[in-house]
This record gives C-alpha cells, sequence and structure tokens, in this order.
C-alpha cells in the first residue's frame, strides 16, 4: 500500500528500546525517543518504559535503528514539466519507502526555477502532497543556459537553499566567477556538475578497454579532473562557497583534498553508484547502468570509498534521475543517463558500514547532518530536543533482493536491479506522522 497521508497532529509517541543514532551528539547508543506532536521532546537513554509519561503511545522498537530522516540533496524531481517520469507526489512516497524525509531539488524543470514563482510553486505543491520536506537549487543561469546570472538574492529570499544548473556543468568562467562572487553577500553555495563539455560531449561511457570492446565512445576522468581544478581558482579569487556534485574519479578526490589542506571554501558529494558500482555494470551495454558521470574503473570506486572513509567527500546523495522507459529502451549511446537511487539510498550507503570501511554513525552522518548543515536546513540530520519529528526506523542486518518493479517512484531505472543487498528501512516519520510502514 501507499505511503499514508496521515491527520495534522501527530498526538505522543514514544519509541523505546531502540539504537539511536545522533550524528549532530556523534552517539551510537541503546534509549528510547519521545515525541509531542510534530517536534523530539526528548531523547536518550533515559527514555525507557519505567519513564515514559502517561498518555504516550508506546512503541517497542526491540533494538531496530532510529535516526533523523535521510536529507537527500541531489534529486530530480521532473515536476513541472516532465510529469509522465516523475511527480512531487510519487516522488514523496518513493523517498519516504527509503527513509527520506528531506530533498533538495534540483532546477533543471520545465520552466526552469529561476525565479522566484517557481520556488514557490514547489513549496506549495510538497505542502499539498504532505510527504518529503521539500527544498529547491535556484538555477544559477536563467534558463540553465549559461548565459547570464538569475537573481540570486531573490531567489535565496524566497527560500532556494542554494544554486546550481541541474545537471548542466557551469562553463563559463565568467559566469562562475560572478556567482560565486554575488552570493559572499548572503554565504550561498554554488553547486557545479564537474564535466568539462567540449571533453565530454558525445560520450556514452567511460574512457578505456571496456569502451572499445564495446564500441562505444568514452570520456576520460579528466574531463570531470580539469573542470574542478580551473573552478578552485575561481574560488579562489572571490572567496564564495563552491560545492562538487557527484565526484566519480580518484584524482578528482585527490585534487579536493589537497585544496580543502589549503582552506578553500570547496565541499562535495558522490553518490552510491560511484562507491558502489563500476564500469563493469555496462556490459551487455545495459542502459540502466548508463549514468553522469558515467561509472569508472575499479580503481576509481575504491578511491572514492576511501575519500568517504577519511571524510573528503563530504556527504552522499542519491542522484535521483527517474527516466522512462522509452528513454532508456534504445541503443546506449542513444539512451538517457541516470538512475533511480530514493529507495536504494540507504541500503548501498549501508555497504560502506557491512564492509568495514566507515561505521554506522558516519555513514548515517554523511546521509543527514552533513547535508543539511550544507544546504543550511535547521532543525534536519538530528535527535535535538525541540526539533522536528523527521526520523527514519531501520533494520541494518535486514537482507532482501532489489526489484525496481516494487519502487513507489514512477520510473524504474535502477542500475542496482537485482542486487543482493542488507538494511531495510521499517518506518519513516515526518513531523511526527508516520507516512510509512513496512508491510502496512
Amino acid at each position: 500500500m501507499s505511503p499514508a497521508i496521515r491527520a495534522k497532529g501527530a498526538g505522543q509517541k514514544a519509541f523505546i528500546n531502540a539504537r539511536l543514532i545522533d550524528p549532530a551528539k556523534q552517539t551510537d547508543a541503546l534509549g528510547g525517543i519521545l515525541i509531542n506532536d510534530d517536534k523530539i521532546l526528548k531523547s536518550g537513554a533515559d527514555v525507557t518504559t519505567d519513564t515514559v509519561p502517561e498518555g504516550y503511545q508506546i512503541t517497542d522498537l526491540n533494538g531496530a535503528c532510529l535516526a533523523p530522516g535521510l536529507v537527500d540533496m541531489r534529486a530530480q524531481l521532473r515536476e513541472p514539466g516532465f510529469e509522465h517520469q516523475e511527480t512531487i507526489e510519487t516522488a514523496g512516497r518513493s523517498a519516504a519507502t527509503g527513509g527520506i524525509t528531506t530533498i533538495i531539488a534540483l532546477p533543471n524543470t520545465d520552466p526552469v526555477i529561476d525565479d522566484v514563482a517557481g520556488v514557490e510553486f514547489i513549496a506549495r505543491r510538497a505542502r499539498k502532497v504532505g510527504l518529503a520536506k521539500v527544498f529547491v537549487y535556484g538555477a544559477v543561469s536563467k534558463g540553465i543556459e549559461g548565459k547570464e546570472i538569475t537573481e540570486l538574492g531573490l531567489l535565496h529570499q524566497a527560500g532556494a537553499v542554494a544554486f546550481c544548473d541541474g545537471i548542466q556543468t557551469i562553463a563559463s568562467a565568467r559566469l562562475l566567477r560572478q556567482a560565486l562572487a554575488y552570493s559572499t553577500f548572503f554565504d550561498g553555495m554554488i553547486v557545479q556538475h564537474p564535466e568539462e563539455p567540449e571533453l565530454s560531449k558525445g560520450a556514452a561511457m567511460n574512457s578505456g578497454e571496456l569502451a572499445t570492446r564495446l564500441g562505444l565512445s568514452g570520456v576520460s576522468p579528466l574531463a570531470e579532473v580539469i573542470q574542478i581544478e580551473r573552478d578552485l581558482r575561481l574560488v579562489e579569487m572571490t572567496g564564495g562557497r563552491l560545492h562538487f556534485a557527484h565526484i566519480s574519479t580518484g584524482e578528482s578526490v585527490d585534487v579536493i583534498r589537497k585544496a580543502k589542506k589549503r582552506g578553500l571554501k570547496i565541499t562535495c558529494d558522490t553518490a552510491p553508484f560511484y562507491f558502489a558500482l563500476n564500469e563493469n555494470a555496462v556490459s551487455d551495454y545495459r542502459t540502466f547502468a548508463k549514468l553522469s558521470p558515467p561509472l569508472r574503473s575499479e580503481d576509481d570506486r575504491q578511491a572514492i570509498v576511501a575519500g568517504l572513509a577519511d571524510g573528503t567527500i563530504d556527504a552522499i546523495a542519491s542522484d535521483h534521475n527517474p527516466q522512462d522507459v522509452d528513454s532508456k529502451r534504445l541503443p546506449f549511446a542513444q539512451a538517457a543517463a541516470g538512475g533511480v537511487g530514493f529507495e536504494t539510498l540507504l541500503p548501498i550507503a549501508l555497504e560502506l558500514y557491512h564492509n568495514g570501511h566507515m561505521s554506522l554513525l558516519e555513514v548515517i552522518t554523511k546521509l543527514t547532518r552533513v547535508p543539511a548543515e550544507l544546504v543550511r536546513i535547521k532543525g534536519a540530520g538530528t535527535l535535538e530536543d525541540g526539533t522536528p519529528a523527521d526520523l527514519v526506523i531501520f533494520d541494518p542486518d535486514r537482507p532482501w533482493k532489489i526489484d525496481p518493479y516494487q519502487f513507489q517512484s514512477k520510473s524504474k531505472n535502477s542500475p542496482f536491479d537485482g542486487r543482493l543487498t542488507q538494511g531495510r528501512v521499517l518506518r519513516t516519520l515526518i513531523d511526527g506522522r508516520e507516512v510509512f510502514t513496512e508491510g502496512a
């Protein structure tokens, strides 16, 4: 059954005997949590059956994990303009199933979110749907054409949490310099898709031996690195905040690591595709594994894992990119790039924990507190008293087989189709309302 939208006013609830994972306090310990309507009243080891106040509905979680709801800082919701691929409602149901309570949506809709009206439309639609909380990136350039800068200040005042040109690289150095400089007046963040456009034009996958054997045009990892190195100079020039999205190569990790040591205001994220898969996933011309940036070599994949483990890569985002059947069932070179990611974000990220690369707390931190802090969303990514009761309850060890045709998303284009994994969301709460319950 699809997640239900509960009536406003969640009542008084208590979850006890839980493994509480709080990235804000950096704690991972047994305890419980009290919820009063839409807010967290109290959490900690002292919330037990004996201490729960009278009148609270008590649920014993029997050791299941309880953490802040996931904050996905990079997703395409497709509405308005591409509702045949996804809508805010279907995306909300999919996000709830995956334990995601906050989504930051890219602006490459139709019309583009490059003015105040676009920001307000998304906010209204998300409130009406009543599932995941949706924030938006404002476009850096008008129409995401890369020619003329938008009114960044007005977009910021209207609620845009940061700025990017969606899946387009901000190719113009002049435009990016202007955006970085202007955004310093309100400490805004610019997000870059790091892929040098000329080097990547017409490419279908990662360059190398496999691309040659498959007869497909490839893009060198240098296209990503060159773009990053150019943009770092602009950060030095302007003092602006720049975030690199979905880092996919080992050399990019090295360059960013060195730049951070120099004190530049830069951050970056990656997606599960790039630490759980390599270019071999496109063998047999599997278009579901055609992504942007493309899947890289095994050495690059391992470097991304290392970058996550040592903190060079700040956050993990789903990079949710729904495509319809007609866009994927084409010859590989003509097929659209992108994969859905809401319902696989947590279990694939947990592979970092199960494989011993990171602790469970470290993984959850990169899925919650860090992205919330990067885009300056208050009250997300924490179990602090008085913050919104946006929570995910999950079993980190539950095995299951990924079947995209069981997803709530309107599109089914997952490169993880058929993958055996561990980690299952049991419940998702938004403002204290249970919007997803396993088996309900």
